[in-house]
């Protein structure tokens, strides 16, 4: 249940918080005092569309905040919040955690149910009607679905399975196809590791072979014109003297290694000179070369290396696919075996379903006679197909009804009244309520355009959902306002500068008051006699 919600800036609504309790809670106050924003913000937390509009004047955003309390569950308090902003932004978060839109909508779709004039859309959108059906059967529904799903999910898994594993023949030859026109590709390469760079350094040697020939030529010319002669003499030099200075040994060592280093250098540069020439079309070669390993990175692997752990890839992948079939022939009988015993469950569900539509329609056509409806006729259609499978069997269910004689029967989306949507949802709530999974029920006026028996009636079933579910009711009906467990009441008050709404959350005694007030106009003597036994009587 909500144990309590903060609004901030949402229309004339500056910063409140309501406690709501458990049961039935009813808001009143006078028209344009703030109720329906508070059930506008309801919306907007259970991840419903906004109107900039919304946003309180000279404010630049709107704030709702609840906080969740669900028994036996873990975590059991949460706390959702929505922060919209004029410039079309939305903040919605889950417990502190930062969700999407879609997501927030998700999660609060399976705790609240708002119904007003125009808003039942779970009860309008056709594929929330078997669902609603199989919660009112679920007593003896129940097991085969457990059954069922276990079965769906598997036989879903083994088409997944055959899909990725080419048991379409088609499909299996697409891809044989293709693995070998890569393989193909890969090997007319004949790639070797480490060419690539072999080829990159060759290819930037004969971009640049004027540059490097003619550096080679001056190195060669200084080595053999000077250093190596002049390193020859000063050898001469020292070995003229090392017999008189001992030290000149040491030094001579080295200049011999020296000169015979330069000497290995000045050989190797003659060979290189003689070796470096350009021919274009080697260069050709190595570019058309350098092209194609460059195509193949871009399509099988950022390196040689890569490319040829792909090519391996790609033999294993058409060894697995070319001897596919025998293990798709296993899959597919299996496959074949759940879906027997998916008809046989699908066929038991569609017996018990048959059976509780007689009951669901008896039972909401009995609720509809009670709130002034006497014309209309509720009716569910089912759909029972041979083989098209689906999450909740081989059904499609639709409710559809007429609301008056001679009428034809019609979805319940094509139905004009607000009102007489709003009754055909409180006739459903009333016979399902106890298997309804929704813990928090929001109604907006819906009591709007009836009295009398019929008002009495629409409290005692709501009296009735509320021994099951947290119920938050706006009402302008007095009868509605005597039956609630909790009665909170919202004005507007003003400063000649600003206005504001307030949320009071009344005394038994103000809650006679105000039962007085909405059944007279005004709180007289008379009124407030009547409102005790209205409350009494309730």
């Amino acid at each position: 249940m909500i144990t309590n919600i903060h609004i901030k800036n949402v229309g004339i609504i500056d910063d409140i918080t309501i406690e709501f309790k458990d049961k039935f809670n009813v808001i009143t106050g006078e028209t344009g005092a703030g109720k329906s924003l508070i059930i506008n913000s309801l919306n907007l937390i259970s991840g419903g569309r906004f109107k900039k509009e919304l946003i309180r004047n000279n404010e630049d955003f709107a704030l709702v905040e609840v906080e969740i309390f669900k028994e036996n569950e873990t975590p059991s308090n949460i706390v959702v919040s929505r922060e919209i902003y004029r410039n079309g932004r939305n903040s919605c978060k889950i417990n502190g955690n930062i969700v999407t839109v879609n997501t927030l909508k998700e999660f609060m779709r399976d705790i609240i149910d708002i119904h007003g004039q125009n808003d039942n859309q779970d009860l309008l959108e056709e594929e929330n009607h078997i669902k609603i059906l199989d919660n009112f059967a679920s007593c003896k529904l129940k097991e085969y679905k457990e059954k069922y799903d276990v079965l769906f999910k598997e036989a879903c898994n083994l088409k997944s399975f055959l899909a990725k594993n080419y048991g379409d023949e088609r499909e299996k030859k697409r891809k044989l196809d293709l693995l070998y026109y890569q393989l193909n590709e890969i090997n007319s390469a004949s790639l070797k590791v480490g060419e690539e760079y072999s080829l990159e350094e060759k290819r930037n040697i004969m971009r640049n072979y004027e540059k490097i020939s003619k550096n080679l030529n001056i190195i060669s010319s200084i080595l053999s014109d000077n250093i190596i002669d002049n390193m020859s003499t000063v050898i001469n030099c020292f070995e003229n003297i090392e017999t008189y200075d001992v030290s000149c040994k040491d030094k001579l060592s080295k200049i011999k290694d020296m000169y015979y280093e330069l000497e290995d250098i000045s050989r190797d540069i003659t060979d290189k000179k003689q070796e470096s020439f350009f021919d274009e079309e080697e260069y050709d070669e190595i570019e058309k070369r350098l092209d194609i390993i460059t195509s193949l990175k871009r399509k099988y692997g950022n390196t040689i290396e890569e490319i040829l752990e792909y090519k391996e890839e790609i033999q294993k992948e058409i060894i697995e696919v070319e001897n596919v079939e025998e293990n798709n022939k296993i899959v597919k009988e299996k496959l074949s075996k759940i879906k027997k015993q998916m008809k046989d469950i699908a066929d038991k569900m569609y017996e018990i379903r048959k059976e509780y539509i007689d009951i669901l329609e008896k039972s909401v056509n009995e609720e509809l006679e009670s709130l002034e409806m006497k014309n209309a006729k509720f009716k569910v259609e089912i759909i029972h197909s041979e083989n098209e499978f689906n999450k909740n069997g081989l059904d499609k269910v639709r409710f559809i009804i007429k609301t008056n004689v001679g009428d034809d029967f019609k979805a319940l989306a094509k139905i004009a009244s607000g009102g007489e949507i709003s009754r055909i949802m409180l006739s459903l709530k009333s016979v399902i309520f106890e298997t309804d999974t929704k813990d928090i029920l929001v109604f907006d006026e819906i009591d709007t355009g009836i009295s009398g028996n019929a008002a009495n009636a629409v409290g005692e079933k709501i009296r009735k959902i509320a021994k099951k579910h947290q119920v938050i009711a706006v009402t302008h009906q007095a009868i509605l306002t005597a039956k609630a467990n909790h009665n909170f009441m919202v004005k507007k008050v003003t400063d000649n500068l600003t206005t504001k709404t307030v949320v009071k959350n009344l005394t038994e005694e103000e809650i006679i008051n105000e039962i007085a007030r909405i059944s007279g106009g005004s709180i007289t003597k008379t009124a407030i006699e009547h409102a005790k036994e209205l409350r009494k009587t309730a």
